[in-house]
């Protein structure tokens, strides 16, 4: 039986992403959908996507886009780096970028490019990093770059948790009800004191921190197991990350 797994915000932490991908026991089978952010913070961000670019030929795998994927495209293919990106954790991917050479830098741009900016599978289960805002529906979305930026589909959830609405409720937001399941990183959960994967209603926010204090994390979504690397400051003793 194929299993499907999500992966979380990697943000450069290659020893983490390593740790969790040994605790699932992968099976040929198996696809893995990844939400986007995989450099800035840790040292390795060029390595985790050498790392990706070697599993996709490997595994079936879907890679969304992030806003600090797209920063990191943006610098390989103009050689000229975002400020903004620069103090938020694009320093840290410039150095690890340091000793590779133009053809891998090549192969990096060319994985960034067949990213996507958001998956449906068959199930009608929606995989965005962000978000988006239109109430018809992810396609319709007017403004592309809440793809990778829009924060009000998690705080929407949010406050449908908090009030306990119902999918009949007339409150209950129409953007919500076009999808089986809701799948996202993008703000971390350890903003709210948590370092697990939360679930509003149904979106499940899969970004539990690791730019920060918190965790690399994967999930099964059929069975809502999921798994953990340790926190990856203790993985990265002697780095801040994005802190």
């Amino acid at each position: 039986m194929m299993r499907t797994f999500v992966i979380g915000d990697i943000h450069g932490g290659l020893k983490a992403l390593e740790q969790v991908l040994t605790q699932i026991d992968i099976k040929s089978t198996d696809r893995f959908i990844f939400l986007g952010d995989y450099v800035d913070g840790w040292s390795d961000s060029a390595q985790v996507i050498s790392f990706l670019v070697a599993f996709k030929d490997q595994y079936d795998a879907i890679f969304i886009k992030g806003n600090h994927d797209q920063w990191c495209e943006e610098w390989l293919k103009t050689g000229k780096p975002n400020s903004t990106w620069l103090g938020h954790g694009g320093l840290a991917t410039t150095k690890s970028y340091s000793d590779m050479s133009d053809q891998e830098k090549e192969l990096h741009v060319e994985f960034f490019g067949d990213m996507v900016d958001f998956y449906i599978d068959n199930e009608n289960r929606l995989f965005i990093h962000a978000g988006f805002t239109s109430m018809h529906g992810v396609h319709k979305e007017v403004h592309k770059s809440n793809y990778s930026w829009d924060r009000t589909l998690w705080e929407s959830a949010l406050l449908m948790k908090e009030q306990d609405l119902s999918e009949s409720d007339p409150y209950y937001p129409k953007r919500f009800k076009h999808y089986k399941e809701i799948y996202i990183g993008h703000t971390p959960t350890t903003n709210y004191d948590i370092d697990i994967p939360i679930q509003a209603g149904k979106l499940w926010n899969m970004d539990t921190g690791a730019a920060f204090t918190g965790k690399v994390s994967i999930i099964d979504i059929e069975s809502k197991r999921y798994c953990q690397s340790d926190k990856v400051t203790t993985l990265y003793p002697d780095e801040k990350g994005r802190n």
